[in-house]
Order: C-alpha cells, then sequence, then structure tokens
C-alpha cells in the first residue's frame, strides 16, 4: 500500500511497550486525569509508550494536555502553560488535574499519586522532581527577530567563546536534516554562555551564522544538543514538532525521539498537526484532543479535521485501515449514483478508533453530517447497524477476502486484471503464476498485494490492490450493492 517504512524496528517498539507496561522506570508519568481544566471534564490521557504524540485541531486541547502533563513536575512553573490574567481568567477557578506517576525516589514500589489544582488565587500542587525540558513555538523564530541576538549582528562582532557540538549532537542532526553538520559550534554572545548562536564552518573553509539558517535547522540543533546533554529519565515537551521541517525530516526527528527513549529512558510529549509526526509511533502512542473529547489511536489530520468540522462533507466513513479505504471507495465507484466527493473516507488505523470516533461522531448535536463504521469481516459479531456499525463482506481481513475470490476465478479474469496491473496483455500466463506461487507462499494477506507487486516488476502495492479491487467489484456486483445498502439511506446522491 506505499506506507511509510520506518527505521525504528518493530523488536525496539515492542521492547519499549513492554517497558512501560512493566512500570520498568524509575521516572515517569503514566496517566493524567483531566478532572477539570479548559473544555476537559474527567478525561484521562494515558502515557502507553514513551514518546507521545498529541494531535487536534487548534484550539483542541492538546497544548493543554502537554502543559497538564508538564504541571506534575517542579521543574515547569504553572504559568508556562497556564498564566492567570486576574479577572479575566475566572474561569481558572476550581481547574484539577491528578497523575499516576512513577518515581523510585520515592521509594514507591507502585506508581503514586499526585494533584495539582487551581481552587482560586494560585495553583495549589506536590510537585515531583524531574528533569524537564520544554521546546516552545518559539524556538522556530528567525534569529534576525530574537532580541537577545542583536549584540551578535554586526561586522565587529567575536563570540566570548565557541564551542563544538558533540560527535553525537553532530551525527544526530545530520541524519534528521539530511545534510553535512561537520565543523557546527556554538558561540557564546556573553561570558557566561546564557546567549548562544550557532555557526557552521563548511569543508571549504566558508562559515555561516545562525542568521543564516532555516528556521527549522536551528531548532533542530537546540533540540538535539539539549536532549543529548539532558539526564536519563528526564521529561521532553515539545510544541509543533514539526514547525519548519521538511516531512522528512519531520519522521526522521520522530524517530531519533524513539531512539533517545530506547537509549536514555527520557519520556517524550509533543503536539503537532502532521501525519508525517505520526508515521514512525505505534497506534497507542497518539491521542488526539477536540471539544473536550481525547481518544487513543493513530487518528489521521484529515480524519480528525472531518470530525471536528473541518472539512465540508455529506457523509463520513471510518474504516480500519488503508486497503478498507480502498475498498469502500471503489465500491462506492462501481456502485453508482452517488456524489462520491461529497463523502470523506477515513483509515483510522484500527477497530477501536473506527468504533469510538464513530459513536462519538453521532452522539455530538453540533455534527453537520452523519458518519458510519465498516469493519473488517471478522468483527462482525461486535458491530450494530442500529448504531451506523457494518463489517465488510467475508469472515476476515478484507484483503483475504478479495484476494480468495479473485484467485477462484482467475482463469476467467486474467486478461482484465493483467490490463489493470498496466502489463501487456500477453502477460497474463505469468500474472497468474505469480499470483498462484504467492498464495501459496504468503502468510500474512494484509502483505499479498505489496508481495505480488515485488514480483513483477516492482509494480506498487497501490496499483496492484486497486487492480485485486476493479476484479471484485466487476465480478461481485451483489457484494458490492449489498455493502453499500447499509448505508445508502445516509449517502448522498448524485
Amino acid at each position: 500500500m506505499g506506507e511509510y517504512r520506518s527505521e525504528i524496528r518493530d523488536s525496539e517498539i515492542q521492547r519499549l511497550e513492554d517497558k512501560v507496561a512493566g512500570l520498568k522506570y524509575s521516572a515517569y508519568l503514566r496517566r493524567v486525569t483531566l478532572k477539570r481544566i479548559r473544555k476537559f471534564v474527567d478525561r484521562v490521557v494515558s502515557f502507553d509508550f514513551p514518546v507521545t504524540a498529541l494531535v487536534g485541531p487548534n484550539g483542541g486541547g492538546k497544548t493543554t494536555i502537554l502543559g497538564a502533563a508538564g504541571l506534575a513536575y517542579k521543574g515547569i512553573t504553572p504559568g508556562t502553560f497556564f498564566a492567570k490574567s486576574g479577572r479575566y481568567d475566572a474561569s481558572m477557578k476550581n481547574w484539577t488535574i491528578e497523575y499516576e506517576i512513577i518515581d523510585k525516589t520515592l521509594n514507591a514500589r507502585l506508581p503514586v499519586q499526585r494533584t495539582a489544582s487551581f481552587p482560586q488565587l494560585k495553583w495549589n500542587r506536590k510537585a515531583v522532581e524531574r528533569p524537564v525540558y520544554y521546546f516552545g513555538v518559539s524556538r522556530t523564530v528567525a534569529a534576525t527577530e530574537r532580541k537577545e541576538l542583536i549584540k551578535a549582528i554586526g561586522s565587529s562582532f567575536v563570540a566570548k567563546g565557541e564551542v563544538a557540538l558533540p560527535e553525537s549532537v553532530v551525527d544526530a542532526v545530520e541524519r534528521i536534516l539530511g545534510k553535512d553538520m561537520q565543523g557546527c559550534n556554538r558561540l557564546n554572545i556573553d561570558s557566561q554562555g546564557r546567549t548562544t548562536i550557532f555557526a557552521v564552518r563548511n569543508s571549504d573553509g566558508s562559515e555561516y551564522s545562525e542568521f543564516h539558517f532555516g528556521a527549522g535547522e536551528a531548532s533542530v540543533i537546540r533540540i538535539v544538543s539539549a536532549i543529548e546533554q539532558a539526564d536519563e529519565g528526564a521529561m521532553i515537551l515539545i510544541e509543533e514538532i514539526e514547525n519548519g521541517l521538511h516531512p522528512i525530516a519531520t519522521r526522521r526527528m520522530v524517530e531519533y525521539l524513539i531512539d533517545v527513549a530506547l537509549r536514555k529512558s527520557c519520556q517524550v510529549i509533543f503536539t503537532t498537526h502532521s501525519n508525517d509526526a505520526l508515521a514512525p509511533l505505534p497506534s497507542k502512542a497518539i491521542w488526539a484532543a477536540y471539544g473536550g473529547e481525547v481518544l487513543q489511536g493513530k487518528l489521521d489530520i484529515k480524519a480528525l479535521r472531518t470530525l471536528s468540522g473541518q472539512i465540508d462533507a455529506k457523509l463520513a466513513i471510518f474504516v480500519e485501515d488503508a486497503f478498507g479505504e480502498l475498498m469502500i471507495a471503489t465500491a462506492l465507484r462501481y456502485h453508482g449514483g452517488i456524489e462520491i466527493d461529497a463523502i470523506k473516507i477515513h483509515a483510522m488505523g484500527g477497530e477501536d478508533p473506527a468504533f469510538k470516533v464513530n459513536k462519538q461522531h453521532n452522539l455530538d448535536p453540533t455534527s453537520q453530517f452523519p458518519s458510519v463504521c465498516i469493519l473488517d469481516g471478522d468483527q462482525a459479531d461486535k458491530v450494530d447497524a442500529g448504531k451506523r456499525e457494518f463489517v465488510f463482506p467475508g469472515e476476515s481481513d478484507p484483503e483475504a477476502h478479495v484476494f480468495d475470490l479473485v484467485l477462484q476465478h482467475l482463469d476467467d479474469l486474467a486478461a482484465r486484471l493483467t490490463v489493470s496491473l498496466q502489463m501487456p496483455v500477453g502477460a497474463q500466463e505469468r500474472v497468474k503464476k505469480v499470483v498462484r506461487d504467492r498464495a501459496l507462499t504468503n502468510r500474512d494477506r494484509h502483505l499479498i498485494f505489496e508481495q505480488i507487486g515485488e514480483d513483477l516488476d516492482f509494480t506498487a502495492g497501490m496499483i496492484v490492490s486497486n487492480a485485486f479491487l476493479a476484479m471484485w467489484a466487476q465480478k461481485f456486483p451483489n457484494e458490492v450493492k449489498d455493502l453499500i445498502a447499509n448505508f445508502i439511506n445516509l449517502a448522498p446522491l448524485a
């Protein structure tokens, strides 16, 4: 399906998940309960993976959760996230946050409970000691716009000191940005080294300072420099991690943070609007915040916009994965008579997120259009048509159902399948052999179309999937009709 392949191995992801589940940390924020704060009432966010992404629309509550997490520790002052402006912030009264914290320095074998509250005039909290590093959105402000760097402007400037960045920092920055960063130095503007600026010396001897960096470039250097010097077990909070970064660099940045979690037992929480930042993470590492609600799972950013009413649509369809998204799109196209452009289809990364999002969307009185949930055939015993929950045809994964049906009629479909695979008709015998060989050797039908594509001169898995789905829709129109009949009364008609 052409999905992103992270350089972090599955075994490493599993190792981190097991470490959290086994409470094998000396310092870790396990859970935050937002009893009452801003739009949230009695909402729980659990940190089941040491690198957590918070997604959501602007004003949805991402930064509220980020700040609530930081407030558990003494290193974050309440005003960093929750400043009060006199009587204009009277709504802060009786805000309360509860925590479940692992802290082995307290000689507690099990997580301890802590509370932070704002009864009326100030915060009351029993915060815990832990190194916390916070990187706000101001980190991407251009150097020319930062007042503290004004002393470094001008031809007469000479740094009070120059320090070469450690190899560990340079190596990490090079991997993230994909460029040579050898010769990168930190320049001290004052004698105490409180204010600094970066400069790079190229291999040809030429130099340029942070005034000529891209905003994302300087941000990555600052974040990595601080993290590499951080204590083991530290907490790292990052606002809008993708700011100033290319999508590939955003993915590499998150992979770097996962590596930090592996090497240094650090815990990272970041906010984002980017699907690229979510790509390397498992579903349990992602929380969506919107309108006072929270939802765990790999919620696509576009799906979130649909859910929050930011996308104009007449019907939303939530499915488990990318193949389900392709299958329902194919069914709608072959069914005909439906205004397809007015329907938004979203792969949710699993049955549970698809269930929950559909339920919350249909219960929301402000929703401007209905939604349905269509799960894999093996979930038939869990769905309720009265709640707009349905299943794809078959009794297993839709990939297996579609592949097996086409395989059964391969001789009849071979010519059309070959053309749909964008191959010459004369190649149909080869196509038949590849399909039948893969039917024997494949052990996971989720991978079958990618494997067939590899065997056919590296044809893209997306092309193979669409070709098989087209054969299914043409050969079994009754299945298409029955699938769409589940929600035809909600579908916008052309």
